[in-house]
């Protein structure tokens, strides 16, 4: 702009995204000291707006920057790849995250980036303490690893004044889920913020093994459901107390949110809807299973929302005489369009790639256009099973044999809701102020 004087930086690279904001319309924690534990592991830039400028010596003012059409903003947000993107753009200046804020983005722009791998750090994880059923929430930390930028990562933990044991049950939204008797806590993957709801004062509550919030916390219809194996648990987020719905189903081991409705799954790989209300409630879908579905000596499913798919990914283990322990990941569509609904093979993604985790109370993400983070199209990405693996994740092709023993070992768990399966392990999640993204 005319008349307007630019200021010259010194032509070192940025190297390192600035701190996050607060998500718009999330809720504030509990604890009035609740600031951000997170780390950056590479040093921090203090210009903030230098994210998407040239290298050249002189860069426009940051008015320059903020005075930028929505329309022009817009493009520049399409072009989002990767979570240190996104990082960079709401970093770029105030305005520029107020405008995301407010724009009518399209539902699935969240999920145009890989989620990031959580992974917990020795402490909590270790082979020979799986079978501790609680842990101490201010001892528990972990790295946060970008796909599209994994030389470097995000030091994290959970504030330190949380002096309480309590076991894992699962994560969802940018929450990980904690729990013990009464006490509940959701503990932001990013910030190490925490939500603290209101206690669960019910008999059953001894038997919860599983939760999972059903929208964003930030949104108003937002709810966390607890799964104990007599009965489910309703939290309205933001009211102070808890609603108990009989449980007439095998256990659940899996709540997912496709298309405006909720679906679970439980341990005999059946499929139900889940009703909000005018109570909570619970009925079976009736589905024509694949032929191809559920063979061999034992088997994994997940489910995954992929755009507007219902996807199941199954991974069947069984032996093979020439390379003993073997599996293979196939993946089915729930057609919807015929009476009983049917699960359809998929032989491939297309331009997709899928992520999962061997704890199906962890969530699953899909991924359009990975080649533009570098990933692979028609391939899932799956988490380690041990927290002592050199490698984070393991890429397979759908349909691909799979001969890693310690991989098809995991698949003969079954995911069977015990106390020793209540530890924090590698997972794939989005940090909470993401889904804030357009609301």
């Amino acid at each position: 702009m005319a008349g307007r004087r630019r200021r010259h930086r010194r032509g070192h690279p940025r190297q390192a995204l600035p701190p996050p904001l607060p998500s718009p319309g999330e809720p504030p924690p509990l604890e009035s000291n609740a600031l951000r534990e997170v780390t950056v592991a590479e040093s921090s830039s203090k210009k903030t707006c230098h994210a998407l400028s040239s290298t050249r010596s002189s860069a426009p003012s940051p008015d320059v920057w903020a005075d930028l059409l929505d329309s022009l903003l817009l493009q520049i947000i399409v072009l989002v790849s990767s979570f240190h993107d996104l990082l960079a753009f709401i970093g770029t200046c105030r305005s520029w995250r107020a405008v995301l804020s407010s724009l009518p983005l399209p539902p699935a722009f969240t999920f145009n980036i890989p989620p990031l791998h959580l992974r917990p750090n020795g402490h909590d994880s270790h082979p020979h303490r799986r079978y501790i059923k609680h842990s101490l929430l201010s001892n528990i930390s972990w790295q946060l690893v970008d796909p599209a930028k994994q030389t470097s990562s995000l030091s994290c933990s959970a504030l330190q004044n949380l002096q309480v044991h309590m076991q894992y049950l699962g994560c969802s939204y940018g929450y990980l889920i904690f729990s013990k008797l009464e006490q509940c806590l959701l503990v932001d993957v990013y910030s190490g913020a925490t939500v603290r709801p209101p206690k669960l004062k019910f008999t059953d509550n001894r038997s919860v093994y599983y939760g999972a919030l059903v929208a964003p916390i930030n949104l108003p219809n937002s709810r966390l459901l607890f799964c104990s194996r007599s009965s489910m648990f309703q939290w309205q987020v933001g009211s102070n107390f808890w609603s108990e719905h009989p449980l007439g189903v095998q256990c659940i081991v899996q709540i997912v949110s496709f298309k405006g409705e909720i679906f679970a799954i439980d341990f005999l790989e059946r499929l139900h809807r889940v009703q909000l209300e005018p109570q909570l409630s619970t009925q079976e879908v009736a589905v024509v299973w694949d032929a191809d579905m559920f063979l061999g000596l034992w088997n994994a499913p997940w489910l995954v929302v992929c755009g507007d798919m219902l996807l199941l990914v199954d991974f069947s283990v069984s032996i093979n005489q020439f390379s003993g322990i073997a599996g293979t990941f196939n993946v089915f569509r729930l057609d919807f369009q015929v009476e009983p609904a049917k699960w359809v093979k998929v032989d491939d993604l297309g331009d997709n790639a899928l992520f999962i985790s061997f704890d199906r109370r962890n969530p699953t993400f899909s991924c359009p256009g990975p080649d533009k983070w570098g990933g692979k199209r028609n391939c899932i990405y799956i988490a380690s099973p041990s927290a002592d693996s050199k490698e984070l994740w393991s890429v397979v092709e759908v349909g691909q044999v799979v001969l890693d023993p310690k991989l098809c070992t995991n698949g003969a768990e079954k995911y069977l809701p015990r106390a020793q399966l209540m530890q924090l392990q590698n997972l794939w999640e989005l940090p909470s102020f993401v889904y804030g993204v357009g609301q």
